[in-house]
């Protein structure tokens, strides 16, 4: 069984509410008890539950955000490989509203050196791109949210509804077949539907822990984006579902040099 899939098995048996064992999970996904361990470490990490003795505890509802500075140690090959293929699909010249997230400020260390015009959603994105001499960097008005640093509130959305962009990248928190893409924070989700309403297209970047996950705010449905970029560990039946719906999906290479 593949990572990702011991990880849909971990996070489904901690949705009921109740303390999940090693010995449990290894029974349940047919890896070794060390494997297990691990899995547990990687999500721990990734605020997605709590490491107790002998297994792991839930941690975050679905109103509830894992940190940023959380999520910056959990998946890294994965997103950096993202936004390597998310910023191939950005041609020199366009206009393009970047959102808040991890993944997102991958997509910001990229596009420095690229003749583009910039909008980013959050400060951590903004740091990346201040002294990048080609990119056009436009700042939304708003207020950061703590930690997240992400711009939100009535003069966030005041400055997306005065432009247009030719596209908008955004990661959500969650991504899901039914519940569609999801945010934790109703304001952040709110600023998300605005990107994607003054934009041409849409770019959603999404790794394997985004699946199968359903946070708190309704962003959109799931074949509402123009293209999906995700990694291999991703679940194979959602992305051939997303591409019969018509979504173009990217399947990210992850590179040893990225």
């Amino acid at each position: 069984m593949k990572s990702a899939d011991r990880h849909r098995v971990i996070i489904e048996r901690l949705r009921s509410g109740a303390q999940v064992a090693v010995a449990e999970l290894a029974a349940a996904t047919g890896a070794s008890e060390m494997t297990i361990r691990r899995d547990l470490d990687l999500l721990a990490a990734g605020g997605v539950l709590r490491r107790v003795h002998g297994g792991a505890v839930p941690l975050s509802p679905a109103g509830v955000e894992p940190p940023f500075t959380a999520r910056t140690a959990t998946a890294n090959d994965a997103k950096r490989a993202i936004a390597a293929a998310a910023v191939e699909l950005i041609r020199d010249g366009e206009t393009i509203v970047l959102d808040s997230g991890t993944t997102a400020v991958e997509v910001a260390k990229l596009l420095r050196g690229r003749p583009v015009t910039v909008m980013p959603l959050s400060l951590h994105a903004v740091r990346e791109l201040l002294d990048a001499p080609e990119v056009r960097l436009l700042l939304p008005g708003g207020e950061p949210r703590p930690g997240e640093l992400a711009m939100v509130g009535p003069l966030a959305l005041a400055s997306l509804r005065a432009l247009r962009f030719d596209v908008a990248v955004l990661s959500p928190c969650a991504f899901d077949l039914d519940a569609g893409l999801t945010a934790h924070n109703l304001a952040d989700a709110e600023v998300k539907q605005q990107a994607m309403a003054v934009s041409g297209r849409t770019i959603v970047l999404a790794d394997a822990t985004k699946f199968d996950r359903t946070a708190l705010a309704h962003v959109c449905p799931a074949d509402r984006p123009d293209v999906l970029v995700t990694d291999s560990d991703s679940p194979a039946d959602v992305r051939r579902e997303l591409a019969a719906r018509g979504v173009l999906v990217d399947v990210a290479e992850r590179l040893e040099n990225l």
